[in-house]
């Protein structure tokens, strides 16, 4: 198979699954790296895009509007947590701050850091969303 025809076909699977993450609002992880790649530098950008997409975008998805809702309704505790560590999106928070699993959705749980209330995902603890 020569290079010509590798490329082409990197290149129009690129844009065939570019029409089909344009109806999300984000591509990540390594699904969108792999594209990026591909319609960047061909097969060998693909495979280096589709690692580097993994490192980097891995499963940060924006939490659905009813988990946004529920978590701006919940009462500011008494005992809120302020740490000296900025809360980042894409960074865990600290271990000694209690995250409250979101009912109906165990895909998300909740912190109140620094007066900020805080989405996470209560495996890796990763900020997912910092709400104002």
């Amino acid at each position: 198979m020569s290079m010509k025809i590798i490329v082409t076909a990197a290149a129009s699977l690129g844009l065939l699954a570019g029409g089909a993450f344009a109806q999300s609002s984000t591509v990540n992880g390594a699904a969108g790296g792999a594209v990026t790649g591909a319609v960047v530098g061909g097969p060998v950008g693909a495979a280096v895009g589709g690692v580097a997409g993994a490192i980097v975008g891995t499963a940060i998805d924006p939490p659905p509007q009813k988990v946004v809702t529920y978590v701006e309704q919940q009462p500011i505790p008494d005992d809120e947590v302020v740490v000296k560590e900025k809360v980042v999106v894409g960074e865990p928070l600290p271990e000694r701050v209690v995250v409250t699993p979101v009912p109906e959705n165990s895909k998300y749980a909740y912190a109140v850091v620094n007066h900020q209330r805080v989405i996470v995902q209560p495996t890796t603890r990763k900020v997912v969303r910092v709400l104002d």
